[in-house]
C-alpha cells in the first residue's frame, strides 16, 4: 500500500466533528465499512453498527470476547505437532434488532425515501445516535430517532433507544422488537451465504456450516426475555436477555412470541401525529466457559435489574463520566488539524472499546467489532496495543498480561510439544491452544514469547508493580528464557555466539530462516530481562524468591546459562552493505520490484503462492525495522538509517501492523515527511478502508499503533530499561502536539511546539526524564520548560529498490530486482506469459 498524503474521506458525507464521527448520507454500498466504524463496544461485548431494523445489512454482527467454537482442522498432509483445534468466535445472538412498520408499510432503509438521515457516532458521550425522516409511500413523515450504546461501567450492559413520531398524520405504527440467533438461523430476509473456496481472503473467519448454539433456555416474563445456549464443541455457554418499556400518550397494546432462536415482543401503536412512541430496550449478556445456562439467566435478570433501577438518563450519565475519566488520560491533541484530530481520537476510542472491560480476557485482533481472523489473539496486543494502555490505563494492561499468564500451562505443553524447555505460546490462539494452520507463518514466530516478555516489562517499568511479578508473573519470563536458551545453540568460529535457527520473524513473507534480527535481539532482552528480574526478586522480596525458585525449580546455573546466552547472542551485520540483514540467508535473494508490481497484482498474499514469494526480498511488514524501535537502545543512529533506507523501499504494507513502525523510525532517522505519510495512512487505514477489508472488524493493533506513532514518533517517546528519554519529531505544519503519559501512578502533560517541550504533572508525585541527552526533574506545581532548536534531521526523499538494485554483496555478486512471471488471460481462454 502506497502511502497516502491528505485526507482521504469525502467532507460531505463524513463531515469533520473532532469528537464525533458522522455520515450525513445513506450508503449500502458502503455497509460493511460503516457497519465497523460505527460499532460499539467495550471490550468484553461489541455490537456491529448494523441499522436497528436489522435489514440491508452487509455482516450482522453482536460479539462476545472469547466466545468461540471450536473444530477439528484437517490437514491435507498430517505431521506430528500441527495445530489440531481450531477456534472461531461465534455470532452470538443479535438483540439489537427493532423492526419498524407505519400502516403496514416496513422501514427498510435501501428501499426508503429518506428526506434527512444522519448518524453520529460521539465519542465524548460513547454513544451511537441516528436520526432520519421517512417519507412513506403514502407521503407520510415519519421521524425515526435512536441511541445505542454498550456499557463502560456494566460490561454485560447494552441499551437502545428507539422513537417513532409520524409528523402530520394519524398512522399504524409497529415496532418489532427481537432477539435472533443468527449464527445458526437464517434470517427471514435474507439467505445464508455459504462458504465459497474460490473467495479466499487468510484474514477472514471460517464458516461453521453445522449448528454451534444448542438451545438450553428461553423464558419470557413480563415483556423480559432471556434465551440460553452452549456452544456444540467447545461447550461454552451464553445467555442473552431482554427487557422492554414503552413511552407513550398514544393507545398501544403489544404481543409476545418465543422459540429457541426468536424471541418476539410486538407493539402496536395508534399514533396521532406529532406524538412520539418511545421504547427502551435493555440487553445483558452473560457468558461462560461452562456455566450452566440458568445460572447465567440469573445473571442476566441482576443486570436488567439494575439497569431498570438506575434508569437509562443514570446509565448514560455514567458513561460520559467514565468516558470523561478515559480522556483524561488517553487524550492526544494536534493544533489546526480538525480532519486529523477527529480519526486520532475514532482510533484511540476504539482502544477503549477494544480493551476497557477485557477483564482478565485477551484483545482480539478485530476487538469485538467483526469477525476477522476469527476472533484469535495475536502477538498484536502486546506490541502494538499494550503501550497505549501500559501508560495510559495500567490496570487494563495488568489484565491483559493476566491473561497470557493464566495460558502459561497451556504454553508449557506446547512447547513439549515441539521439543523444547520452557513454555512456547501460541501465535494465534483464543483458548490458549495453537489454532494455527500454517506453521511456516504461525507456530514458527516464535518471537511471540519475547513479545509478551517485552510487553510485561514494558508495563512494570511503566508502573513499579514488582508485586505483579511477585504474584506469579515472573513464571512468564522464566519460562520464556528457558525456551530460548534450549531452541538456541553455541557455535564456535574464534570466539563464541548464540544462534536461534528455524523460526519466521514479524514479516511473514519470508518465513523459517536462521537467525532473523527481530527474534534474535527479542529473544535477548527477553533473556536479560529473565535474569535482571530474578536478581532484583531475590533482592528486594527474598521470600517470593525462594516461593518462585521452589515452584519452578530454577536453578543458578539456569541464571547463569541465560546471561551467557544473551551476551553472546548472534545479530547479523552486513558491513559492506551497513545493514542488519533480516536472517543468515535474506540478503542472497534478489530483490522484488514493488514499483513495477500491478496494482491489482496487490496485496501479495491474495495473488502468489508462498513459495513465489518467499524466493524475494520482499516485506509484507515492518520486521528489522521494528527492532529497531522495541530495541532502538541496541542500534546507532547510523544503524537505524541504512537499516530504514534498506527496508522501507522492500516493504509492501500489506499489513496494517507495518505503517505506524515505518512512521516512527522514518521520523526518527530523519524522513520527516515519509514519517507524515505513513502516520495518515494508518490514521485512515478503517476509517477510508485503505486495505479493502475493513468490513470484517476495526486493525485493533494498528489504532494502538497511532498512539505510538503520535508519542514514540512525533513525540520522541522512548522507555529504554524504564529511563524515559525524548527526541521529538514534530511536523514542519503542526503547530503543536499534546499528550499524556502516566509513570508509576503519575500523569505527565507533554505539550510540544516548534520551538518548546513542556512537562507538567496533572496528577501525582515526581518524574524523572531526559530531552535530548539532558536530565529533568519534574515536581507537582512546576512545569519543566525545554527549549528546541530544532526538530531533528530532514531529509528529502523515499527510499527505493532503485537505490539498492545494482550495489553488491559482501561475495561481491550483484542485487538485481525482477517481479515474477505474471500469467494474462486470453479472450480464447489460452495463458500467456509476459516476457518482462
Amino acid at each position: 500500500m502506497n502511502p497516502i498524503t491528505e485526507d482521504p474521506l469525502d467532507r460531505s458525507r463524513y463531515p469533520i466533528d473532532e469528537w464525533s464521527l458522522i455520515e450525513r448520507e445513506f450508503s449500502q454500498a458502503e455497509a460493511g465499512r460503516t457497519e465497523t466504524v460505527f460499532a460499539v463496544g467495550n471490550g468484553y461485548l461489541g455490537l456491529r453498527g448494523n441499522h436497528d431494523e436489522g435489514r440491508s445489512s452487509f455482516a450482522d454482527g453482536t460479539f462476545i470476547n472469547g466466545f468461540h467454537e471450536t473444530w477439528p482442522i484437517r490437514h491435507a498432509e498430517e505431521a506430528f505437532g500441527f495445530a489440531r483445534v481450531g477456534q472461531t468466535i461465534v455470532n452470538v445472538p443479535d438483540a439489537k434488532i427493532l423492526r419498524l412498520y407505519v400502516d403496514d408499510e416496513p422501514f427498510v432503509l435501501t428501499e426508503a425515501d429518506l428526506a434527512k438521515y444522519s448518524r453520529v457516532l460521539d465519542m465524548r458521550d460513547g454513544v451511537l445516535r441516528r436520526e432520519l425522516e421517512w417519507l412513506t409511500p403514502s407521503g407520510k413523515r415519519v421521524f425515526v430517532r435512536s441511541t445505542r450504546m454498550t456499557s463502560f461501567t456494566d460490561r454485560h450492559l447494552a441499551v437502545v433507544e428507539y422513537e417513532v413520531t409520524v409528523a402530520d398524520a394519524n398512522a399504524s405504527i409497529l415496532i418489532s422488537s427481537q432477539i435472533l440467533n443468527r449464527q445458526d438461523r437464517t434470517d427471514e430476509y435474507k439467505s445464508r451465504k455459504k462458504s465459497d473456496s474460490a473467495d479466499f481472503d487468510p484474514r477472514k473467519a471460517e464458516t461453521l456450516e453445522d449448528r454451534v448454539l444448542q438451545p438450553m433456555l428461553r423464558r419470557e416474563t413480563d415483556g423480559r426475555y432471556l434465551l440460553g445456549y452452549h456452544t456444540t464443541n467447545s461447550g461454552m455457554t451464553v445467555v442473552v436477555g431482554a427487557g422492554h418499556a414503552i413511552e407513550t400518550e398514544n393507545e398501544w397494546e403489544e404481543s409476545v412470541s418465543l422459540s429457541d432462536d426468536l424471541a418476539k415482543h410486538v407493539y402496536r401503536v395508534k399514533a396521532r401525529a406529532g406524538v412520539p412512541v418511545r421504547l427502551v430496550k435493555t440487553i445483558a449478556y452473560h457468558s461462560s466457559n461452562g456455566v450452566p445456562t440458568h445460572e447465567l439467566a440469573d445473571r442476566c435478570d441482576r443486570t436488567l435489574d439494575r439497569a431498570n433501577e438506575q434508569g437509562t438518563e443514570v446509565i448514560f450519565a455514567e458513561q460520559r463520566a467514565w468516558l470523561d475519566e478515559y480522556w483524561k488520560r488517553s487524550d492526544v491533541v494536534i493544533e489546526g488539524k480538525p480532519e486529523l484530530q477527529q480519526a486520532i481520537r475514532w482510533n484511540i476510542f476504539q482502544l477503549a472499546q477494544s480493551t476497557a472491560r477485557t477483564d482478565g480476557g485477551g484483545i482480539a485482533a478485530k476487538g469485538v467489532t467483526g469477525s476477522g481472523y476469527g476472533g484469535h489473539y495475536f502477538w498484536d496486543a502486546e506490541v502494538y496495543v499494550l503501550p497505549f494502555l501500559s501508560y495510559t490505563s495500567p490496570l487494563v494492561a495488568r489484565n491483559a498480561l493476566r491473561f497470557r499468564h493464566n495460558m502459561l500451562d497451556a504454553a508449557r505443553d506446547r512447547a513439549s510439544e515441539l521439543n523444547q524447555y520452557g513454555a512456547l505460546f501460541p501465535w494465534r490462539t483464543i483458548n490458549g491452544l495453537e489454532s494455527s494452520a500454517y506453521y511456516a507463518a504461525g507456530t514458527a514466530q516464535y518471537h511471540i514469547d519475547a513479545d509478551i516478555s517485552y510487553a510485561l516489562m514494558q508495563y512494570v517499568e511503566a508502573t513499579g508493580d514488582t508485586a505483579f511479578l511477585a504474584r506469579g508473573a515472573i513464571d512468564v519470563l522464566v519460562e520464556t528464557a528457558r525456551m530460548w536458551a534450549d531452541l538456541g545453540f553455541w557455535r564456535s568460529n574464534g570466539h563464541d555466539t548464540f544462534h536461534i535457527h528455524g523460526v519466521t520473524g514479524p514479516d511473514e513473507y519470508t518465513t523459517v530462516v536462521n537467525d532473523n534480527l527481530y527474534t534474535n535481539v527479542m529473544a535477548r532482552a527477553n533473556l536479560r530481562s529473565a535474569v535482571s528480574s530474578c536478581e532484583q526478586m531475590r533482592a528486594e522480596r527474598p521470600e517470593d524468591f525462594d516461593r518462585m525458585v521452589a515452584r519452578l525449580n530454577l536453578t543458578e546455573e539456569e541464571l547463569v546459562e541465560w546471561s551467557a546466552a544473551a551476551e553472546a547472542m548472534h545479530v547479523p551485520f552486513d558491513s559492506i552493505l551497513g545493514i542488519h540483514p533480516q536472517d543468515a540467508q535474506f540478503l542472497e535473494k534478489e530483490l522484488w520490484d514493488l514499483e513495477s508490481t500491478p496494482a491489482d497484482k496487490r496485496p501479495l498474499l491474495l495473488h502468489y503462492h508462498p513459495l513465489v514469494i518467499y524466493r524475494f526480498q520482499v516485506l509484507k511488514q515492518a520486521d528489522v525495522v521494528l527492532a529497531l524501535l522495541l530495541q532502538g537502545n541496541e542500534f546507532s543512529h547510523e544503524e537505524k538509517r541504512r537499516n530504514f533506507e534498506y527496508y522501507d523501499a522492500l516493504t509492501t504494507g500489506d499489513s496494517t501492523l507495518s505503517a505506524v513502525v515505518q512512521s516512527i523510525i522514518a521520523a526518527e532517522v530523519g524522513y520527516s515527511e515519509l514519517a507524515l505519510k505513513y502516520f495518515t495512512s494508518a490514521l485512515f487505514v478503517d476509517l477510508a478502508d485503505l486495505h479493502r477489508n475493513a468490513s470484517d472488524g476495526v486493525h485493533v493493533a494498528s489504532t494502538g499503533g497511532v498512539w505510538s506513532a503520535l508519542v514514540m514518533g512525533f513525540g520522541g517517546m522512548r522507555d529504554h530499561g524504564g529511563k524515559f528519554t525524548f527526541d521529538p519529531r514534530l511536523p514542519d505544519d503542526w503547530s503543536g502536539l499534546e499528550f499524556r503519559i502516566t509513570v508509576h501512578g503519575t500523569r505527565v502533560r507533554v505539550e510540544l511546539r516548534q520551538d518548546t517541550m513542556i512537562f507538567t504533572i496533572e496528577e501525582g508525585d515526581s518524574f524523572d526524564f531526559e530531552v535530548r541527552g539532558q536530565a529533568f526533574h519534574l515536581e507537582p506545581e512546576l512545569s519543566v520548560i525545554v527549549d528546541l532548536t530544532h526538530q531533528g534531521k530532514h531529509i528529502v526523499g523515499t527510499p527505493s529498490i532503485s537505490d539498492i538494485e545494482g550495489t553488491r554483496r559482501s561475495d561481491g555478486s550483484l542485487i538485481t530486482s525482477t517481479i515474477p512471471t505474471i500469467p494474462i488471460d486470453r479472450p480464447d481462454g489460452d495463458v500467456v506469459t509476459p516476457s518482462w
